[in-house]
């Protein structure tokens, strides 16, 4: 299995030229305190962390952790039943 900054640069490539309507997220390096921080004032709903080098793995595994901010927009969308 590759590590996941080669996978990410492979998918650069890819969808380097699709267009609008497809955006490949940032990585980021840092202290995730830091940039979950960040993300949570601009409203996101959360960040992936995952470890440098790690390969993918079908399903959970201790190589990435997701931290939700309760508080954004998304956490608080209340389903009316309108579409």
């Amino acid at each position: 299995s590759t590590p996941i900054e080669v996978r990410k640069r492979m998918l650069a490539r890819l969808v380097r030229h699709v267009g609008p309507g497809l955006h490949l997220s940032e990585h980021l390096h840092g202290h995730g305190t830091e940039i979950f921080e960040h993300a949570r004032k601009l409203g996101c709903e959360g960040i992936v962390s995952k470890r440098v080098g790690s390969r993918y793995v079908s399903g959970r595994a201790d190589n990435w952790i997701k931290v939700k901010n309760p508080a954004s927009p998304a956490m608080l969308r209340v389903d009316d039943g309108t579409w």
